[in-house]
């Protein structure tokens, strides 16, 4: 993971458009490391935090896309999300509905709720809103605790 870290430092804010849109798909990788050694490096803090949410939100969409024209068997076998995680996400949801998409930057549960978001065909526009939400306070925490941390 260092070199793929590495090699998507050096294209500042693309590499962390890159890193955010594979963390938020399907794709197991951590975006948050690449954003703090971009931040470290020098980069603008307020240009990661809006380059990396539209990438993680980006890859939530593709999931929540594959997800609502494919199937459960298929989302399991192909995008390697164990049908457990999927049914912990649809009792997480039940009822909720497409606001639930906030909880999307959370660990373990967030590709899940996304693909769930899509199988249950919710609401585009809120889930677009409900995950941008989430995620942007995510990044804005991450570097202003960063910012306090390391001065």
């Amino acid at each position: 993971m260092g070199s793929i870290i590495q090699f998507l430092t050096e294209y500042g804010y693309t590499g962390m458009f890159v890193a955010a849109f594979l963390a938020g798909s399907f794709v197991p990788f951590s975006s948050e490391a690449v954003m703090l050694v971009l931040y470290a490096t020098g980069l603008h803090p307020w240009t990661l935090i809006i380059s990396g949410t539209i990438g993680n939100v980006a890859g939530s969409m593709f999931n929540y896309s594959i997800a609502r024209f494919g199937n459960i068997d298929w989302i399991s076998e192909h995008l390697h999300v164990k049908q457990e995680k999927l049914d912990r996400a649809k009792q997480i949801m039940s009822g909720r509905g497409a606001w639930m998409g906030f909880f999307a930057f959370l660990p373990i549960v967030g590709r899940p709720i996304t693909i769930v978001l899509g199988l249950m065909r919710s609401n585009i526009i809120i889930s677009i809103t409900s995950i941008s939400i989430g995620k942007i306070l995510r990044y804005i925490i991450l570097i202003f605790g960063a910012t306090l941390i390391f001065g």
